[in-house]
């Protein structure tokens, strides 16, 4: 089925939210739960119906939106490292696509996953080790490989790590949709107004709900 810029938006909505949830854990220990849930539950969605039925409710990653505009206008200001982290997804996300074997070790690692999740919740410590073990074994294998900075006291916590690891994944997963419903790094250089209209489209929606 044909996808619009909307679709689009929300999937870099969700890179967006999946980078900030990992700077804030690594900055601060700890992130917004709700914001971390979309991320993750976007791992399980393999057949959704549509874009945004892969973060769960409409509206599930309006906090992405919200960075794409601070990013875009900087109001109230860009953040620099949330967009390096975004740029290094989308490029390690093609370098992963040129890995059918990895591909398919991810898939493997998800439907074991969606098995661990009859039992446990969705951001149960194991749930999220399985994902950060499955990241470990594929993704961090691959250039670009990438170094989280922050607090040193809150990167040394395995859950920390584990939650990180897991959130990368996601960030994947959100750059792989990004990219099959035909979203482009050129559209963020040159069609960046068309973006922020979007963006700001979904944030509305979501306020009216």
């Amino acid at each position: 089925m044909p996808h619009d810029n909307l679709d689009r938006v929300i999937a870099l909505a969700g890179i967006y939210q999946a980078v900030h949830c990992v700077i804030q854990i690594a900055r601060q220990g700890t992130t917004d739960t709700a914001s971390m849930e979309p991320c993750i539950d976007s791992l399980f969605q393999v057949n959704a119906e549509n874009v945004d039925a892969v973060f769960g409710e409409p509206g599930a990653v309006a906090n992405g939106a919200r960075l794409i505009v601070s990013s875009l206008t900087g109001v109230p200001e860009r953040n620099l490292e949330l967009t390096r982290y975004v740029v290094l997804l989308m490029k390690l996300e093609r370098t992963l696509s040129g890995r059918p074997d990895l591909l398919t070790r991810i898939g493997e690692g998800i439907e074991a996953a969606s098995l661990k999740r009859e039992h446990f919740a969705l951001l149960h410590p194991n749930l999220l080790a399985h994902f950060a073990d499955l990241y470990s074994e594929t993704l961090s294998q691959l250039d670009p490989r990438i170094v989280i900075r922050g607090e040193s006291s809150h990167l040394r916590n395995p859950d920390n790590q584990n939650r990180i690891r897991a959130l990368l994944l996601a960030g994947v997963r959100a750059a792989r949709l990004w990219r099959q419903v035909g979203g482009t790094r050129w559209q963020i250089l040159f069609k960046n107004k068309q973006i922020l209209e979007d963006a700001r489209r979904y944030i509305n929606a979501r306020s009216q709900t």
